[in-house]
């Protein structure tokens, strides 16, 4: 048995094992067989580490002692999409590198905008044959809940990312609850910052995270639908809060303004401040009257002791 791509040879198996000498450079250590399956008329070619340069048309010609077959195939590389979206200023950008075949951006909004906002796209190809493509949008996010998408695709696969400003919350020092929208389904990532500095992660559908150090303290619980509760924020933190969800479709960052009601932090701290000094009042109070009741008891016990005709000691 031999693959080929035109003249090159990609492998060649005969007389039970691998004949590679004249095996073409491009295809060296990448290429095997499935020999346990050989028997059952398995012959199909593993080939890893694929790069752009391996696309093309294979001829497969295979030898038995009875027949012997003939076939062509045509492998197309396709890569998988990722991409990063951000606002800075008046101005969303998106990028997504190392795509195969050439990609297309698109913009838009949901709901549909009536207004028309002045884009930018750029593309280029690297040395491996990959591109790399990067748009930018003017608009400015002081419309709440209106989301901005960004959208890479090529003839097989499409990634979309998008942004969202929500509506300002109040926080407290006590507690303070974030809400994060997201899906119909449910995500398989979640990522919580403040100022872009990571607050926690999430991987999955289970209900664990990890919380960074810095923020322990203040993270009481995360939501099934991933809004964020927090104890204890002071006017240090506030803020934008964005959280970062995503399912294998879609990337969303949902930015919240988060500004503490410092009457609610004072009212607290002067409560608790109260409590304090009521505490100290009273364990005073009972420690004066036990002081009092001990010496009251002293003074009795002299004077029974004077009435007897007994020395006082």
């Amino acid at each position: 048995m031999h693959l080929s791509e035109g003249h090159p040879l990609v492998y060649l198996y005969y007389g039970n094992k691998d004949q590679l000498r004249t095996q073409d450079q491009q295809f060296r250590n990448r290429t095997s067989l499935f020999k346990d399956q050989l028997s059952r008329g398995n012959a199909s070619l593993q080939l890893t580490g694929v790069q752009v340069q391996d696309e093309g048309r294979y001829s497969c010609y295979i030898s038995t002692i009875n027949t012997e077959k003939d076939s062509f195939i045509n492998l197309k590389v396709h890569t998988p999409v990722k991409v990063s979206i951000q606002h800075v200023g008046n101005r969303i950008t998106c990028s997504s590198e190392g795509i195969y075949p050439e990609p297309e951006l698109t913009w838009s909004t949901r709901p549909p905008s009536k207004v028309s906002f002045k884009n930018t796209t750029t593309v280029e190809q690297t040395k491996q044959q990959l591109y790399n493509i990067n748009g930018s949008l003017i608009a400015s996010l002081n419309e709440t809940d209106r989301v901005y998408s960004c959208t890479v695709s090529t003839q097989r696969n499409r990634r979309r990312a998008s942004l969202r400003q929500l509506p300002s919350v109040t926080g407290s020092f006590t507690e303070t609850t974030i809400p994060c929208p997201s899906f119909n389904t449910s995500p398989t990532s979640l990522i919580w910052r403040f100022l872009n500095r990571a607050i926690l992660e999430k991987t999955g559908s289970g209900s664990n995270y990890t919380v960074s150090k810095e923020w322990k303290q203040h993270v009481k619980a995360v939501s099934e639908l991933g809004s964020l509760t927090l104890l204890g924020l002071s006017s240090e933190k506030e803020g934008i809060y964005t959280c970062e969800i995503s399912n294998v479709e879609e990337m969303l960052i949902n930015y919240t303004i988060i500004q503490i009601s410092q009457g609610n932090t004072y009212m607290t701290i002067i409560a608790i401040t109260a409590g304090v000094v009521v505490l100290i009042c009273i364990l005073s109070s009972v420690c004066l009257v036990l002081y009092c009741r001990r010496k009251r008891g002293q003074q009795e016990n002299s004077m029974t002791a004077s009435e007897s005709g007994e020395p006082n000691i």
